[in-house]
């Protein structure tokens, strides 16, 4: 590992930006191993909750965790070509970013050296304060994994991959970094499982959990439990935020004000009539429509009363957005209503390459129009008759699981005879070779050095 290897800075720039050409044959190789013929971006999207999902968190088994105010990604583990660990986040613009350092280290089951390949998982990238130094510190907070060491386990339930990904990730994660505790300060970012409740569990959420955070929080996210994993909008997946919250990602379009030439304007060769870059301009709100029949792929938002299709802008504000020196014009906005519902920008989305799309944004309006308040979330998932049932059953695949895992422990001496290239080795403290480090090697036996550094320089 290099000696400058170190936490990354910015969860948005979280390695180096991988080439169009590259990109492309990544995108391929992702498609090829979801089962996929599409290339565009594969992860699910959430619905806003509205009052008709009340019914549905009654009678269907959902987990809860907390929405993070951070940015979504893929982590996309695989291995270069000498068969050496390699990492790709991948964005909601489905780009992909190379954790550049090579600094991230994520162990099998087998041993501390071997290294997931042909892995996808699903989570968010956040900044938080490390209590104890003070410094920011990255994270990455897994809610789902697609596929493990080339194994599809999409079409399971949500328990069944969280508990996968808890057993055959985490878990020997979280062993390799409990001894080599020092060796997390090299890493770009530390991996964690997001806390995921049962959703009559949502009191605990709301008293002891989301309080408790050392980063930013944007609501709740409720996951239907049966359900497969499903690319794109998912209906199963439910985005819970007080409705003074809600906020929708629009493209902004800027109509300004003509302004006629003056004679001084004329002499100078002004045509009569030209812009006024000075004044305040209509600040229209676009929405994605995808390009339907070859035409724009946006449209102007015009919604019914007593929403409006602009973003309400101030002077003051104007003024403030024109000393950004940045360009505004055609840009993702977020945006949330005021008291008297008009939108206000909240924040730009260039993490963002689309606004969202028109039934996005009906399914936010229509949870504002219909907002549910915390109390009756709490009613409406405490009044789930089977949601203790499921937490039994998840106890009993939670054991189910970690017993298989076991047992695969005891054999993996017998079963284990995949090989490396003689010259692939890695050297133990006292210079002797440790044996070949590949995806699903056996080396623990063989460990002797007690630097982590050393076991992956």
């Amino acid at each position: 590992m290099a000696a400058d290897s170190r936490p990354i800075e910015d969860i948005a720039q979280p390695g180096a930006k991988v080439d169009s050409l590259r990109a492309k044959g990544l995108r391929e190789e992702v498609a090829s191993l979801l089962g996929r013929s599409q290339t565009s971006f594969p992860g699910a999207q959430p619905v806003s909750f509205a009052r008709r999902h009340l019914d549905e968190l009654r009678k269907e088994d959902y987990y809860v965790c907390e929405k993070s105010d951070g940015i979504r990604y893929l982590l996309f583990m695989t291995a270069d070509a000498d068969r050496k660990e390699l990492h790709f986040l991948i964005d909601r613009k489905n780009e992909y970013w190379e954790i550049w350092q090579r600094n991230l280290h994520i162990p099998t089951l087998q041993d501390m050296l071997s290294f997931h390949t042909r892995t996808l998982i699903d989570g968010e990238l956040v900044m938080e304060k490390c209590p104890r130094t003070g410094r920011p510190q990255p994270k990455f907070l897994v809610f789902d994994c697609l596929v493990l060491d080339g194994k599809s386990l999409m079409q399971r339930s949500l328990d069944k991959r969280i508990g996968y990904f808890k057993q055959y990730v985490m878990r020997p994660y979280t062993d390799l970094f409990s001894r080599y505790e020092a060796e997390k300060a090299t890493q770009a970012f530390l991996v964690e499982m997001k806390d995921m409740q049962f959703a009559y569990a949502i009191e605990m959420m709301f008293r002891e959990v989301l309080p408790r955070l050392r980063h930013g929080n944007d609501g709740l996210i409720f996951t239907c439990k049966p359900t497969p994993y499903q690319h794109g909008t998912d209906p199963h997946i439910l985005k819970w935020k007080p409705s003074s919250e809600n906020t929708v990602d629009f493209r902004l379009q800027l109509e300004f004000p003509e302004a006629r030439a003056d004679d001084e304007d004329t002499a100078e060769g002004a045509p009569d009539v030209f812009p006024d870059y000075d004044a305040v301009p209509r600040a229209r709100l676009l929405v994605y429509v995808g390009g339907e029949r070859g035409g724009s792929p946006y449209r102007r938002f015009e919604p019914r009363p007593p929403f409006s299709g602009d973003l309400y802008l101030t002077d003051e504000q104007w003024a403030t957005l024109k000393g950004l020196g940045d360009p505004l014009d055609e840009r993702v906005v977020e945006c949330g209503l005021d008291e008297q519902n008009r939108w206000v920008l909240h924040r730009f989305r260039d993490d963002k390459k689309e606004a969202n799309h028109i039934t996005t944004v009906q399914s936010v309006l229509d949870s504002i129009r219909d907002s549910v308040g915390e109390k009756e979330l709490l009613e409406a998932a405490k009044s789930n008759s089977h949601d203790e049932a499921m937490g039994n059953r998840e106890n009993q695949n939670q054991t189910a699981i970690a017993t298989a895992a076991t047992i695969a422990m005891c054999f993996l001496p017998f079963l284990s005879s995949n090989l490396s290239p003689p010259d692939e080795t890695t050297v133990g403290q006292d210079g002797g070779a440790l044996g070949p480090v590949k995806p699903g090697g056996r080396r623990a036996q063989y460990v002797q050095s007690r630097s982590l550094a050393s076991f992956l320089a």
